[in-house]
């Protein structure tokens, strides 16, 4: 029997990196493409819970896909409750651009698609290549300049090994961040706290009022062992990520500060 995978992604249903994805997946895997009809970078794992969805079951690539009117979560929940595909796994990606560290996980839509799979019940691998040129990310990703031929080899290598193997204990999500250009094997890595240094650019529109764009270079500081160090030795990073965000060490803090209210 093949394994049965959910593709989803954050880029948008045309982008060369999902297709990429579903290039090395088909060879091993019966594989539903569902994902947002529109970029949809940086949503995290937002949900549509105010608005209808739509979808439209669209050729692409030889075969049929889901265009989801909506976030990469949507496409998620759509394609288990609404589609009923029974997946044996739930890839996200290829991302154009990196996901790494704590600020990525959390704004990032292929992982907030990867965590939401997980959360329903069925394991999940959130796939994302880096980008040397940070202006890249905002090309059309229908015409990406990216080479994701090594990528696509890591995707079916890891993907095999996982479906093989099942996932390691107390983990929700691998979220595999591959170089740009590979030039060592696999660094299973812990996240780092912060991928950019964070900043804000003020402009004025033509009537004299002003706007603002988030922006920031990439930090070049990384420890030794986190994801975003082993991306910039050119190894691929792989790291297990849990849903479950309580900070266990500070409970312990906390029940000595309201020790009375618990007594």
């Amino acid at each position: 029997m093949r394994p049965k995978i959910l593709l989803t992604n954050d880029d948008g249903v045309t982008s060369e990196g999902l297709w990429a994805a579903y290039d090395a997946l088909i060879p091993f895997a019966d594989v539903t493409v569902v994902a947002p009809s529109t970029q949809q970078s940086a949503v995290g794992r937002s949900i549509s819970i105010f608005e209808p969805i739509r979808v439209t079951k669209i050729p692409m690539h030889d075969t049929e896909a889901y265009s989801v009117g909506g976030k990469p979560t949507d496409s998620v929940i759509i394609g288990i409750y609404s589609l009923n595909l029974k997946p044996d796994l739930v890839v996200s990606g290829i991302n154009i651009g990196e996901n790494l560290s704590y600020e990525s996980i959390t704004t990032s839509g292929t992982v907030g698609a990867a965590l939401e799979a997980s959360n329903q019940g069925v394991p999940s691998i959130a796939f994302s290549l880096e980008v040397v040129d940070q202006g890249r990310k905002f090309d059309d990703p229908r015409c990406s300049e990216q080479n994701f031929g090594a990528a696509k080899i890591v995707i079916a290598d890891i993907c095999k090994r996982l479906l093989k193997e099942g996932f390691p204990a107390e983990t929700h999500v691998i979220n595999v961040n591959i170089p740009a250009t590979v030039t060592g094997g696999y660094g299973i890595s812990h996240l780092a706290e912060k991928l950019f240094f964070t900043g804000v650019v003020e402009r004025f529109d033509p009537r004299g009022r002003p706007y603002y764009w988030i922006n920031g270079s990439i930090r070049s500081d990384a420890k030794k062992g986190t994801d975003v160090y082993a991306v910039h030795a050119g190894r691929i990073s792989i790291t297990p990520i849990t849903l479950d965000c309580t900070a266990y060490s500070g409970k312990t803090s906390l029940e000595k500060l309201f020790y009375d209210e618990l007594s």
